[in-house]
């Protein structure tokens, strides 16, 4: 069974630095691209960051292009989300999610071509 478990995230103020961990069992993540998510109260869940197989392409949201730095090790089966310079606009619930078998090298910001998600981390920045 393959689970996904978020953590890092918390309340801080902005302009502050979170860095959220997501560990991955039940799936060897290596040759799996990752992704990263988030969903505000109200609206829908939107892309934030992708990173293919081997870390050797990532993507970003426009609204987080800069401040954030989606990172992974293979070795640990794990995948990081650093936030720098957060802002108030930056809260959410962030999930992470691993590529669905189809393309599953292949980074990608479409919700859709992800098959396992994890349960979230509410992240909270504060004017």
């Amino acid at each position: 069974q393959v689970r996904l478990v978020e953590s890092g995230g918390g309340l801080v103020q902005a302009g502050g630095s979170l860095r959220l961990s997501c560990a991955v069992s039940g799936r060897t993540i290596s040759t799996f691209a990752m992704g990263w998510f988030r969903q505000a109260p109200g609206k829908e869940r939107e892309f934030v960051a992708t990173i293919n197989w081997n870390g050797g392409q990532q993507y970003y949201a426009d609204s987080v292009k800069g401040r954030f730095t989606i990172s992974r090790d293979n070795a640990k089966n794990t995948v990081y989300l650093q936030m720098n310079s957060l802002k108030p606009d930056d809260t959410a619930v962030y999930y992470c999610a691993s590529r669905g078998e189809l393309n599953r090298h292949e980074a990608s910001p479409d919700v859709n071509t992800y098959d396992y998600w994890g349960q979230g981390t509410q992240v909270t920045v504060s004017s």
